[in-house]
């Protein structure tokens, strides 16, 4: 097995490709050891010192280190657990516990600027973030203001206000009338 790797614009974390599915559909975010209950392949890179958040994507891990530890150390030992991981055919989340990253409306008059947001997430926003190691998932729209998360990658990354605002923030407005501002929600 052969695992890559790839750096994404969030210094602290590296992005790693097994080269196989990983969750196939849906992702799943882990901010410490005591959220990776779900996830066996969590757990286990929790045990690695130095790891401090896990993000499980379609085909690919990110994993987020503490400031005081480099990669050149700590990559090693993730591959190891990556590769002992797949090897072995261990399941990487348990049954029922993926995310399809999409919160749902909260009254039914926005249940149509919903959906056209949900889908240009899906469809233009979310396999560009993907490639950085992330994911930007809906989590409300209120008064003309969408409420975006945040994961993997792009949690803590210096240049994501960048992207939430110049970027997500103009093509929604850009193709959704009733948008008027997005905000970031932890």
């Amino acid at each position: 097995m052969f695992i890559q790797t790839e750096e994404t614009p969030n210094p602290a974390t590296l992005k790693f490709l097994p080269g196989r599915d990983v969750l196939g559909r849906g992702t799943a975010d882990f901010a410490g050891p005591e959220t990776a209950g779900p996830s066996p392949l969590a757990a286990r890179l929790f045990e690695v010192e130095g790891v401090t958040r896990v993000f499980l994507g379609a085909d690919f891990v990110t994993v987020t280190k503490t400031e005081d530890k480099d990669w050149y150390a700590l990559k090693p030992s993730v591959l190891g657990v990556l590769m002992e991981h797949f090897t072995a055919g261990r399941p990487v989340l348990l049954e029922g516990t993926a995310d399809d990253g999409h919160a749902e409306a909260a009254n039914a008059e926005d249940e149509e600027v919903v959906a056209q947001i949900k889908e240009l997430l899906d469809i233009r926003v979310r396999p560009a973030v993907a490639q950085d190691g992330g994911d930007i998932t809906f989590h409300g729209f209120d008064k003309g203001v969408v409420y975006l998360h945040m994961k993997g990658a792009c949690a803590g990354c210096p240049s994501s206000t960048a992207t939430l605002k110049a970027g997500i923030e103009n093509l929604l407005r850009h193709y959704i009338p009733e948008v008027v501002e997005v905000r970031q929600v932890r």
